[in-house]
């Protein structure tokens, strides 16, 4: 699979100066991590899970979370291990036909579901990436995290991943937060291999104090979740290598609502002949509070992001891949024969690169730039949300 796979070969070379690479399950963990993009949830329960999958990946989907959890009822838990079992035996059949679908995960409600899952999904579980721990704390951590280690080794596995949610009252309460991500610090590095990304649960965290964002502020503009938010990326997501991917949080709005405030989405961008329909759709369905939700996802340090609607899902990517400017500093700043540092000015003219205090951002966005691709000079967002959501 690749981002922007869905989209012709013509479309990608008009689009790309540097074409995102291919990758599968079995590639590099830093790899995956970076390439998780837009995960989608949906719920374990849906008939046609199956079919949805595949539909899903033929809109650019490369990773989803199949949830028994919040998204079903207690009473449904049942029926949706199931469904899963089933619809995992439905994409195998047809998987024989070459056909792959996304990088799989499985969002469960306890420890024991784990095994027990991996057991019933049977030789079908090959499809299964890992799966999706919900409210994670260094006491609950510890089971889950040895239940996917378990459930790997029973079914002769090369490698399940784990995706730790981060969504427990602790971490949102200030005279606990210092003690509960240095507990989920501790655990999360004695399981380092298995660990693919960390997930932010932000509307738990907004539950604690029954707040809930309007479609025109971002979770930046909550202050409390914004603190959270800055305090998991400093203890989690450090660039001197002990850090882990940190995903953003989920953008709950897709149907128009009544706007308390003017459009926050630039005109700029759009004002080439044709993309100001596309500017009034996006400001029709709420997205533009949505991409300014992911610029500073990425500003704070999160890459990827939690989607719960298949109109997320192009946004995200489009908005993920490495501009032709961005490319070109990360080049300069990285060059062997500046390994001494110094600072020169960049390429475009409009900034410095400083070598020694730029790297850690220049090699982030190099990983970045092989799984979502380097956008050729003269394309913006608007020409990457466009060819995306023609298909």
């Amino acid at each position: 699979m690749r981002h922007f796979g869905h989209i012709t070969p013509m479309a990608r070379k008009d689009l790309f100066h540097q074409e995102p690479i291919e990758f599968s399950s079995a590639s590099p963990a830093g790899t995956l991590a970076a390439a998780l993009g837009a995960t989608l949830y949906s719920p374990a329960t849906r008939p046609a899970l199956a079919a949805d999958i595949r539909k899903q990946a033929g809109r650019g989907v490369v990773s989803m979370v199949l949830c028994l959890e919040d998204s079903i009822s207690d009473s449904d838990v049942v029926d949706g291990e199931e469904n899963l079992v089933r619809q995992f035996a439905i994409l195998d059949a047809e998987s024989e036909q070459g056909a792959e679908p996304p990088l799989l995960f499985i969002r469960v409600r306890t420890p024991e579901q784990i095994p027990d899952l991996v057991r019933r999904l049977g030789g079908t579980v090959r499809h299964l990436a890992g799966f999706v721990l919900p409210k994670f704390t260094e006491s609950r951590g510890v089971a889950f995290l040895d239940a996917v280690a378990e459930a790997e080794a029973r079914a002769g596995l090369s490698r399940l991943y784990a995706m730790p949610v981060l969504e427990t009252p602790d971490l949102l309460h200030l005279e606990t937060r210092v003690d509960a991500l240095a507990g989920i610090s501790r655990t999360v590095n004695r399981y380092r291999e298995r660990v693919l990304a960390l997930r932010l649960g932000v509307t738990d965290f907004c539950s604690v104090y029954g707040l809930r964002r309007t479609p025109d502020m971002t979770a930046y503009d909550v202050q409390i979740v914004a603190g959270v938010i800055a305090d998991v990326v400093n203890v989690l997501s450090r660039a001197d290598g002990t850090g882990f991917t940190v995903t953003g949080p989920v953008w709950e709005y897709f149907r128009s609502q009544q706007r308390l405030f003017k459009p926050q989405l630039r005109r700029s961008p759009f004002l080439e002949e044709g993309v100001e329909e596309l500017r009034t759709a996006l400001i029709e369905h709420d997205l533009d509070g949505l991409l300014r939700e992911i610029e500073l996802d990425r500003a704070n340090g999160l890459l990827g992001k939690t989607c719960i609607h298949p109109a997320h899902v192009t946004p995200v990517h489009a908005l993920s891949v490495v501009s032709h400017e961005e490319f070109s500093d990360a080049q300069d700043i990285l060059r062997p024969e500046r390994l001494g540092g110094g600072v020169m000015r960049s390429a475009y003219t409009n900034k410095m690169n400083e070598v020694k205090p730029h790297r850690a951002w220049a090699e982030r966005t190099m990983l970045r730039a092989e799984v979502f691709g380097v956008a050729r000079e003269e394309v913006g967002f608007v020409d990457l949300l466009t060819a995306g959501l023609q298909v």
